[in-house]
C-alpha cells in the first residue's frame, strides 16, 4: 500500500508567507530593472536575439550575463505578455521553491522541526525577499543551486552516480545564469561527496572526475558557441573587453569582482563608471551630515557623476586604480555600493548586517554543537551535512569579506547555509540543553540566543528614529528574557519543552521578518535590491530625480521604479513622428543609450538599435559599420544624448553630428517633455538627427 502523505500545515503557512513576501504588489513595478526587461523585450523579437540574449532589436550587443534566466523570463513574457510582473514572476516562484527545497534537504537528517525552522529562516531572509521581487538573476541562481544540492544528497542516499552527475550538470546550468558565482558552492560539493560516499577512493575520484567533466561541458557550452560564431554573425559580448564570453566570465564577471577592478567595454578601464547593475545603494543606517536627509547623493546609472559620501569623482578613482592603487579602488567600490570596508567583520558591519547576517551568531555557536564529537572516520550523516553547509557558508563569507566589488543583493548566496544551520542547530542545541545537564554544552543554547539578540539589537537600534525604538527594545528584551528563562530552568532542573524553545527561537526572526517586509512597505529598488528602513530614506532622498532621456520623465515610485536608475517613458509625439516618417527602415531609430530605447522596445515592441551596451562604452559598431546600416536603409533616425558623446561611441556621435540633419524639437518632441526639462537633467540634452542613405557612404568626420 502507498504510504499516506501527511499535510504539513506549518510548512504550508511558511510557503504562503514566502509567496506573499515575494509576490505581493509586484504588478505595480512597470519596468523593474530596465536593462534586463529591455533584453527580454528584444529577445521576444527573434530567435537570434533569444539565443544570444541580445540587449537590442538588431542583435547588436548582448546583456552582460549568460542567457538561461533571461530565457525563462522571456518564456514567461511570451505566456503572460511583457510586463514588470511577468519578468519578476519566475524569480518570485524561485524564491518560494528555495524555501521548499531547503525544507526537504533538512528534514531527512534533522527532523521536521529543524526543517520548518530552516524554511522559515530562508523565507524571511531580507535580501532573499528583496531579490525575489525583481528580475535580477540571483533568486533563480540560488534555487538552481539548491536543486543541485538535492541531487547531490540523493546521490549519497541512493548510491547513484547518475544523481551525482545530475547535481554537477545543474551547477553547469547555474553557471549559465551568473557565471562564476555558481561555482562558489563547489567546495561544499566536493567535500561532501568525498566524506559521505561509501565507494573506495579510486571510484570517488573517478566519479567526481566524470561529474566535473559534465559540469565544465555544460558550463562552457553557450560561451563556446558564441565565441566560435563569427563576430559579424552575432552580437558584441556586452561589457567584455575582447568581445568574448570566456573573457567576460573569468574577467569582468569573475576575477574583477574580487579585485574591485571594473574593466568592461572595449578594453577601456571604467573604474567606478561601469556598474552593470544600476542604481544607488544606501550606505547603511541613516547618518547625519548628508544634506540633512540621511541619504547619499544619487548617481547616474552609468556612474557618470561623483560617487556618494564625498568619495570624489569616479574618474579620479579609476585613474588611481589604473596606477596600481587597487586597494583604494576596491574601498571606493565598497563605499559606493554600500558594502562596507573589507575585513573579517565585514558581514557584521552596519552596511551589510541587515541583509543576511541576522542569525550568524546563532549559526556560529550552533555549528559547535552540531560538530561536537566529530571523528573523521566515524562521521554521522548529520555531521557530514553540517560540514556541507559550512563548506558552502565559509568560502562565500570569506569572498564577501575581501571582495573589492559586489552589490548587497549578492548576499543571497549566504541565505541557504545560514537558514539550514539555524534550523538544524536549533534542534541540536535544544537536545544538548535538555540532556547534558551538567555539561558546558548545555549552555550553548542560552548563549546563542543571547548573543544573537544583542547582535540584532545592534542592527536595528540605529534606525530607532526612523521606525521607533520599540522594535530594537522588543528584540533585546525578548532575547534576554529567553536567556533568563533558560537559566532558571537549568538551575531548578525543570523540563524545557520543544514548543517553548520554538517560541524563543521565533523571537530571533522578528527583526529579519520586519526587514523582509520593507520592500513591500516602502517599495523596492529593482536594480540594486536591498531591504531595511534605509530603503525608505533612500527613496525619500531621490524621489524627485527624473529621467535623462526621451519622453515624459518618471519619478521613482514607492511601489516600483528605481532610485538611482534612469527611468523613461514614451513621448507620444516622438513615437508618432518616428512611425510616420518610417518609409520601410528596419529600425524605428538608433541610440547609444539603452535607457532611451527601453520603453519603445518594452511598451511598443518597436525595433530599436542601441550602439553602446550597458555603459554606452561597448564598441558595438565602428563608424564604417554604422554607415553601412544607414546606407542600406536600415536606420534613418538617431536620438543622440550627451551620454552618447562619451566613451566608445563618441566617434559615431561625431560622425552623426557632422553628417546628419538635426530635426527641430517642435516637430518631434512634446511640449510637456520640454516643460519638464527631462532632456536637460543629469544626462544632458538630446537631439534627433535624420540620416539618409547617401550620407551612409559619406566618411566625413569632425
Amino acid at each position: 500500500m502507498m504510504k499516506k502523505l501527511k499535510l504539513d500545515l506549518p510548512l504550508m503557512l511558511i510557503v504562503l508567507l514566502s509567496a506573499f513576501l515575494n509576490a505581493f504588489n509586484i504588478w505595480k513595478d512597470e519596468y523593474v530593472n530596465t536593462y534586463y526587461t529591455m533584453t527580454v523585450g528584444s529577445m521576444m523579437q527573434s530567435f537570434h536575439n533569444f539565443f544570444f540574449a541580445s540587449l537590442d532589436s538588431a542583435g547588436s550587443v548582448t546583456v552582460d550575463k549568460p542567457p538561461v534566466t533571461f530565457w525563462i523570463q522571456t518564456l514567461s513574457a511570451e505566456l503572460f505578455g511583457l510586463h514588470g510582473w511577468s519578468v519578476i514572476l519566475p524569480q518570485a516562484l524561485a524564491g518560494v521553491g528555495s524555501v521548499l527545497l531547503l525544507y526537504f534537504l533538512i528534514k531527512p537528517s534533522f527532523g521536521t522541526t529543524a526543517a520548518r525552522l530552516s524554511a522559515l529562516a530562508m523565507a524571511t531572509t531580507p535580501i532573499a525577499v528583496a531579490v525575489s521581487r525583481t528580475n535580477n538573476i540571483d533568486s533563480m541562481l540560488v534555487f538552481t543551486l539548491l536543486l543541485a544540492t538535492y541531487f547531490l544528497f540523493r546521490s549519497i542516499k541512493k548510491q547513484s552516480v547518475w544523481s551525482l552527475i545530475g547535481a554537477f550538470a545543474i551547477v553547469g546550468v547555474a553557471f549559465n545564469m551568473k557565471m562564476l558565482q555558481a561555482y562558489m558552492i563547489l567546495p561544499a560539493f566536493y567535500l561532501f561527496y568525498l566524506l559521505a560516499s561509501n565507494v573506495n577512493w579510486k571510484k570517488k575520484i573517478g566519479f567526481l572526475g566524470s561529474a566535473t567533466a559534465v559540469l565544465l561541458a555544460i558550463s562552457l557550452s553557450w560561451a563556446l558557441v558564441v565565441d566560435l560564431t563569427p563576430e559579424d554573425q552575432r552580437p558584441y559580448v556586452g561589457s567584455s573587453d575582447t568581445n568574448s564570453v570566456m573573457e567576460l566570465a573569468f574577467g569582468y564577471n569573475g576575477l574583477s569582482r574580487l579585485t574591485g577592478e571594473e574593466n568592461g567595454g572595449g578594453g577601456a578601464t571604467q573604474g567606478l563608471t561601469n556598474a552593470p547593475d544600476q542604481g544607488t545603494a544606501q550606505q547603511g543606517p541613516p547618518q547625519t551630515g548628508q544634506d540633512g536627509t540621511g541619504v547619499a547623493p544619487p548617481t547616474d546609472t552609468d556612474g557618470a557623476q561623483g560617487q556618494p559620501n564625498g568619495q570624489g569623482p569616479p574618474g579620479d578613482q579609476a585613474q588611481a586604480g589604473g596606477q596600481g592603487q587597487q586597494g583604494n579602488l576596491a574601498q571606493a567600490q565598497g563605499n559606493r555600493f554600500g558594502t562596507g570596508e573589507e575585513g573579517p567583520l565585514r558581514l557584521f558591519q552596519s552596511e551589510l548586517s541587515g541583509q543576511a547576517s541576522w542569525l550568524l551568531p546563532f549559526v556560529i555557536i550552533s555549528s559547535i554543537g552540531l560538530l561536537i564529537g566529530s571523528r573523521l572516520r566515524n562521521l554521522t550523516m548529520k555531521q557530514m551535512e553540517t560540514m556541507f553547509w559550512l563548506a558552502w557558508l565559509i568560502p562565500v563569507a570569506i569572498f564577501f569579506s575581501i571582495a573589492g566589488f559586489f552589490h548587497q543583493y549578492y548576499l543571497i548566496m549566504l541565505a541557504p547555509p545560514i537558514a539550514a544551520i539555524f534550523g538544524a542547530g536549533a534542534v541540536q542545541l535544544f537536545e544538548l540543553f535538555r540532556n547534558d545537564e551538567s555539561s558546558w554544552k548545555s549552555w550553548l543554547l542560552p548563549l546563542s540566543i543571547g548573543l544573537t539578540a544583542l547582535f540584532q539589537w545592534y542592527i536595528i537600534s540605529p534606525y530607532d528614529d526612523v521606525i521607533g525604538a520599540g522594535w530594537s527594545i522588543a528584540v533585546l528584551v525578548l532575547g534576554m528574557a529567553s536567556v533568563l528563562l533558560l537559566v532558571l530552568i537549568k538551575q531548578r532542573n525543570l523540563l524545557l519543552s520543544s514548543s517553548m524553545t520554538v517560541v524563543m527561537l521565533l523571537t530571533l526572526l522578528i527583526g529579519p521578518m520586519y526587514w523582509a517586509t520593507t520592500p513591500i512597505v516602502y517599495g523596492g529598488n529593482s536594480a540594486l535590491p536591498e531591504a531595511g528602513p534605509a530603503v525608505q530614506t533612500t527613496r525619500d532622498g531621490v524621489a524627485a530625480m527624473t529621467s535623462t532621456s526621451i519622453g515624459a520623465p518618471t519619478q521613482a515610485q514607492n511601489t516600483g521604479g528605481t532610485p538611482g536608475e534612469v527611468d523613461t517613458e514614451i513621448d507620444d509625439k516622438t513615437l508618432a513622428f518616428l512611425k510616420e516618417q518610417n518609409t520601410g527602415e528596419t529600425y524605428l531609430f538608433a541610440t547609444s543609450s539603452y535607457q532611451v530605447a527601453a520603453p519603445y522596445v518594452i511598451d511598443e515592441n518597436e525595433s530599436v538599435i542601441t550602439t553602446g551596451g550597458f555603459s554606452g562604452n561597448d564598441p558595438v559598431y565602428s563608424v564604417e559599420e554604422f554607415q553601412e546600416l544607414v546606407s542600406s536603409g536600415d536606420v534613418r533616425y538617431f536620438l543622440l544624448s550627451e551620454q552618447g558623446m562619451r566613451g566608445g561611441n563618441s566617434e559615431i556621435a561625431e560622425w552623426i553630428v557632422a553628417n546628419g540633419e538635426e530635426v527641430p524639437e517642435e516637430e518631434w518632441l512634446s511640449t510637456s517633455s520640454n516643460d519638464q526639462k527631462g532632456l536637460n537633467q543629469r544626462g544632458g540634452s538630446a537631439t534627433l538627427y535624420e540620416l539618409t542613405p547617401s550620407q551612409g557612404g559619406n566618411s566625413n568626420e569632425l
